[in-house]
């Protein structure tokens, strides 16, 4: 398992609830930028539509350089491979707990692409607070001991 990026923000902005790990479809030149690391997934999120199919929204994939007429956009919603069940289970969570769905990290696992996908409660303003306050004392005490 080769970690592609990871989206540090996350961790930081939400609580992560739940992870779960999917595929994305993809393109011939989009998994060869992929394979290069010309990619981002900081502003990207995960939408679900009304006949409960999962699409990545807002990845930004840049062109392939020896591509020519054939090369992909760079940004589209690309669709996502999860089992149908697991789309309805976190559609209805997204509905009645008002929960979001947040990329974290892309991979490669045997030569496919693969992208973990949080369930998230966003963080209010003193809750990040109260986080960085935590991490800075845990880091005093260690630097005592």
């Amino acid at each position: 398992m080769k970690i592609l990026a990871n989206n540090k923000k996350v961790a930081h902005d939400y609580y992560i609830l739940e992870k779960y790990e999917c595929g994305i479809v993809l393109t011939g030149t989009e998994i060869k930028s992929i394979r290069l690391g010309k990619f981002s997934i900081k502003e990207a999120y995960v939408k679900i539509t009304s006949d409960f199919e999962a699409f990545i929204v807002g990845m930004h994939i840049a062109k392939y350089e020896q591509g020519n007429i054939f090369n992909h956009k760079e940004i589209r919603n690309r669709r996502l491979l999860l089992h149908k069940r697991e789309i309805i289970k976190l559609s209805q969570k997204i509905k009645l707990e008002g929960l979001t769905l947040v990329p974290t990290i892309v991979y490669l696992d045997e030569g496919l692409c693969k992208l973990e996908i949080a369930l998230c409660k966003g963080k209010k303003l003193y809750d990040k607070r109260e986080a960085e306050k935590e991490k800075d004392t845990s880091k005093r005490l260690e630097k005592v001991i």
